[in-house]
């Protein structure tokens, strides 16, 4: 047992090392999304979601660099990487708009204007919505209509229709912007 600490000594140290390095910056960027969401105005489950998104990423960018540590040979990792993205991109292809709000949701988090308790309208020539935003989620926001309806709206959609601020957060203030 003493000699194979010895013979792995080096690959023993730099792993600790790589998770210690992990553990800060992961626990860096949490804050920052916890303040910056803070600052923004987001619930706090959201910021939580998106520190799970990073944590995920940071997780993969660690085994990656664990596989080096460990001696992998780069193209070893080409071919593993290159076969799982293969098939993960054949079973994404079918659930590219779950995907797609996701991401969404990730960007609204970082730079969306409105914020819970706005009452906004969105300019869609099909189904034009005035509502009050009462949850923003990961994959959809919650709108609530003057009648009372709840209306579920895809965050990809609401990335790619004009929206207007009728009146800042309509739960609390009843002045009109």
């Amino acid at each position: 047992m003493v000699q194979y600490f010895q013979t792995y000594l080096t690959e023993i140290i730099s792993s600790v090392i790589l998770l210690i390095v992990l553990l800060v910056i992961r626990k860096i960027i949490v804050l920052t999304v916890k303040k910056i969401g803070k600052k923004s105005g987001t619930s706090e489950a959201r910021a939580i979601l998106i520190g799970r998104y990073i944590t995920v990423t940071l997780v993969a960018l660690a085994l990656l660099v664990e596989s080096f540590i460990l001696g992998v040979d780069a193209s070893d990792i080409a071919l593993l990487f290159s076969s799982v993205f293969a098939v993960i991109g054949i079973g994404l292809f079918a659930i590219w708009s779950i995907l797609s709000n996701i991401t969404s949701g990730v960007i609204m988090f970082f730079s969306f204007p409105y914020k819970v308790g706005d009452k906004i309208r969105i300019h869609d020539k099909d189904y034009p919505i005035e509502a009050v935003i009462e949850d923003i989620r990961a994959f959809q926001l919650h709108l609530r209509e003057d009648g009372g309806d709840l209306v579920t709206y895809p965050n990809n959609l609401i990335l790619q229709k004009a929206v207007t601020l009728i009146q800042k957060d309509a739960l609390d203030d009843n002045s009109i912007l």
